[in-house]
């Protein structure tokens, strides 16, 4: 059960981590330029979640009938579980806004680059949060990925859009990283809080977690919306949209808020069925395929600076990977039986 739920949790978050900033920049760059909107699409597709819950209510119904006459729960999680779960949400409602905010100044590849630090931090975070052990490998990959982003931040002149000014730019840089290191720390907290609950812990309540973060997450940005003004405009933003009109305008928006969805459920998934660092180092592991997509899609620079950040991901990334085969390997060997010997057999002389 645990295998599957990791191998769908590890599919919807792929999707999610590369089509959710493609998709967001394909609005950026047609005309779209509300940013509290965007954040608000990053968790508005949390409904989605209301399915499985619905046929995890079902599968507990029929279980209980079946073994005892009490009624099952129709909400699982507890008023501690519900305040923590809200919290989150806030601070993903930050994030949302600044990885946003970002994305409306940056290329993909640029934020993709930046977004895939957040390994380094998330190791750091869940060091002394989970008390997640370090590595020699691990303290590789942290450096080589804080390398990178100073390479990527010293040189990145060139990769400026055109009509944006040097001072977009570097908020829209300094946003990026924010957003990286506040999304590092919020897996890491998500672990402690399913560490600390006083109850157990099971998909369907991680599904209600999740729900609730959203819930949480879009009132947030719903509440900037209002104070920018977003909802007056979304309307002639549409209409003013510059490829396929309000038709194409508005089913962007619905993809968009389900592949996001997909990205959030399937980090928290991740975090359940392993650890906050393994869904940090799965969203960093796609980052050269995101990389790829970006420069295909919306045929961005890719200089020898941008080559010279992935080349230390990708380091980043097999040192890190490398280090977490030694140690699981250990583990086995460390657990596994040694193997039993047959005792030599006593010969004792006989007198004939």
């Amino acid at each position: 059960m645990k295998n599957g739920l990791i191998i769908i949790s590890c599919v919807i978050l792929t999707i999610g981590t590369c089509g959710g900033p493609l998709l967001t920049r394909l609005y950026y760059t047609n005309g779209g330029k509300r940013i509290w909107f965007m954040s608000f699409l990053s968790t508005a597709g949390f409904p989605v979640i209301l399915v499985p819950l619905f046929f995890s209510f079902l599968s507990r119904r029929n279980r209980n009938n079946s073994e005892t006459a009490e009624k099952p729960k129709l909400i699982l999680m507890e008023t501690p579980l519900f305040i923590a779960s809200i919290v989150i949400g806030w601070l993903t409602g930050l994030d949302n806004y600044l990885y946003a905010y970002g994305l409306a100044y940056l290329p993909v590849s640029t934020s993709s680059l930046i977004i895939g630090t957040q390994l380094a931090f998330n190791a750091l975070f869940a060091f002394f949060m989970v008390k997640q052990k370090f590595t020699p490998f691990s303290i590789n990959a942290v450096v080589l990925l804080t390398v990178g982003i100073v390479v990527l931040a010293l040189h990145s002149s060139g990769d400026k859009p055109a009509n944006e000014t040097h001072k977009e730019y570097v908020v829209g840089f300094l946003m990026t990283v924010i957003a990286a290191v506040l999304y590092a720390f919020i897996l890491p907290l998500v672990e402690l809080t399913y560490k600390k609950a006083r109850q157990e812990i099971t998909f369907p309540l991680v599904l209600e977690i999740q729900m609730v973060m959203c819930l949480a997450a879009t009132c947030f940005c719903v509440v900037g919306m209002i104070i920018d003004g977003d909802f007056k405009v979304i309307s002639r933003e549409a209409r003013e949209f510059k490829i396929g009109g309000s038709a194409f305008y508005y089913t962007l928006i619905m993809i968009t808020g389900i592949v996001w969805q997909g990205f959030f459920l399937g980090a928290i998934g991740v975090v359940f069925c392993a650890s906050s660092l393994a869904s940090a180092v799965l969203i960093s592991v796609l980052l050269p395929v995101t990389e790829v997509l970006a420069v295909i899609c919306f045929r961005e620079k890719f200089q020898a600076e941008k080559g010279v950040s992935l080349f230390l991901s990708i380091w980043g990334f097999v040192s890190y990977f490398y280090g977490e085969y030694k140690s699981g390997k250990k583990v086995l060997e460390k657990h596994q039986p040694p193997e039993t010997e047959l005792p030599p057999l006593q010969v004792s002389d006989s007198v004939a």
